[in-house]
């Protein structure tokens, strides 16, 4: 009996919890159909579906970096791919316009090497900070890529994605100075090692096909950065100013086959020839001054024609300024800000104007492996293009747009550093206006003051007005009486 009670009790119990959910189950658990599950697939996918980032610009000067000059001519970007540079180009009616007529369009400006652009350290795909006021600075300077360590990164604005070029080529430091002789021996040492397991290796890849028990050569005591260097996987990097270090990399470079990279060089006009069949680039400072050792008799120190020499030998050229990064307070002039003008400087010392661009922009692009993507405004590439008021070496020319990515990362205009200096006139697209609008003169207010005192009546008032003032004297003739009385009043006098 008592059981039985206790089984009804629970089953009330289990009734009285368990009917609240069986009504609400059906409002919690919509039932799905197929047609459902596509609409929800559709607008997925339309979500996903983001619109082309389109940019065209308009009317400008296009210095293409390749030789190529088009007056006039219209660059379209799609998706922060360069998509057609030429006339008659067909524009879409979403895309962003920018009219650069009377202005001239380069590409964007490559360094191998800063400090502070992008202000952080460690990481870059942590560390950078889109919002950088160096960064920005950068832009305005129209450096739009820059080395940084053993990758090359890109200046973009308020994001990071894609910042980070993950297809370059590494440079590897190479020990190198006299002051270290044992050094440069084991240098010469390790490439010699290299260069025999390679011949060894190449010949065992030979062999192998006919034995097939032939053991592969060891690599026990073999330098692995000289075995990258020699198969071409890493770029040789050293650093040196003197003929006889400079003479030394050029040989070392002609006896195992490699192409060296070499920055300072600032007597390598004195043995340009060896640089040259060295197949070297240089990295150089034209502004950089080093004094001629005078015990020697043969040529020395710095040239202002060192760049010149050396390109007409055959010496891929790039140009960096003596500091790397941004200075508001130190030397004026001497920062990354003016890499246009250590470019034309060596325009100075001889260096051809197509030459020193290319110092800028290509041959940077190549030392750090991604002149596939910049260094050149081609189709295919990456849409990074600066749009400047003038020539780009000259001291005077400012940067108005820097394009990085096909999307406007900097405009002179938006930015608080150079806006107030020659703003940009209004484009002709645009509605006309005044730049300085100035005193606004209120023309009722003008009037007024041109009025007589009030002293003298007002001959154009009409009758029955008194001007301010005291009233006229009634001896005085009233000039506001209408002409056509005078002739009546000469007929009664006669």
């Amino acid at each position: 009996m008592l059981r039985t009670i206790e089984k009804c009790l629970l089953a009330g119990v289990f009734g009285l919890f368990a009917a609240p959910f069986a009504v609400a189950a059906p409002l919690t658990s919509p039932v799905y159909t197929l047609e459902d599950e596509d609409e929800d697939e559709e607008d997925e996918e339309e979500e996903e579906e983001e619109p082309e980032e389109l940019l065209a610009i308009i009317g400008g000067d296009i210095y293409t970096g390749t030789g190529a000059f088009l007056r006039g001519a219209t660059l379209l970007s799609r998706d922060g791919k360069i998509e057609e540079i030429g006339y008659d180009v067909d524009i879409p009616e979403e895309a962003k316009r920018i009219d650069a007529t009377g202005m001239r369009l380069y590409p964007g400006l490559v360094v191998t090497t800063s400090s502070g652009l992008l202000g952080g350290s460690g990481d870059l795909r942590d560390s950078i900070n889109p919002f950088s006021q160096n960064m920005i600075l950068g832009l305005a300077a129209g450096i739009t890529t820059t080395g940084a360590g053993s990758t090359a990164v890109k200046l973009k604005r308020f994001e990071i994605e894609g910042a980070v070029i993950e297809d370059g080529r590494q440079l590897q430091s190479i020990p190198w100075s006299n002051r270290n002789p044992s050094g440069k021996s084991k240098t010469r040492e390790k490439f010699k090692a290299a260069a025999k397991y390679l011949r060894e290796f190449k010949t065992w890849e030979k062999e192998v096909k006919d034995d097939k028990e032939l053991e592969e050569p060891s690599k026990r005591g073999i330098d692995t950065t000289s075995l990258a260097v020699l198969r071409g996987e890493k770029t040789p990097k050293f650093n040196s100013s003197s003929r006889s270090e400079l003479l030394g990399i050029a040989r070392l470079a002609q006896e195992f086959g490699f192409s060296p990279v070499i920055e300072g060089a600032a007597e390598g006009w004195t043995i340009a020839d060896e640089l040259g069949r060295a197949n070297a680039t240089v990295i150089i400072n034209p502004r950089y001054r080093r004094w001629k050792d005078e015990s020697l008799v043969r040529d020395g120190g710095s040239s202002i024609e060192n760049a010149a020499i050396l390109h007409k030998a055959g010496c891929q050229i790039v140009v960096l300024p003596s500091s790397r990064g941004i200075s508001l307070g130190g030397i004026v002039g001497r920062d990354i800000m003016h890499l246009t003008i250590e470019a034309g400087f060596a325009v100075r010392g001889g260096l051809s104007e197509t030459a020193a661009i290319e110092s800028i922009t290509m041959a940077p692009a190549r030392v750090m492996g991604i002149s596939h993507r910049v260094g050149s405004l081609e189709v295919g590439k990456d849409a990074d293009v600066i749009v400047t008021d003038g020539d780009l070496l000259h001291y005077q020319t400012f940067v108005q747009y820097a394009v990085v990515d096909g999307k406007i990362a900097y405009d002179k205009e938006e930015e608080l550093y150079f806006a107030h200096i020659r703003p940009r006139p209004e484009s002709e697209l645009a509605p006309e206006s005044k730049v300085d609008p100035g005193e606004e003169v209120d023309e009722e207010a003008s009037d007024e003051e041109g009025e007589p005192d009030g002293d003298e009546p007002d001959g154009d008032e009409p009758d029955g007005d008194e001007p301010d003032g005291d009233e006229p004297d009634d001896d005085e003739p009233d000039d506001d009486e209408p002409e056509d009385e005078k002739p009546a009043e000469d007929d009664d006098d006669k």
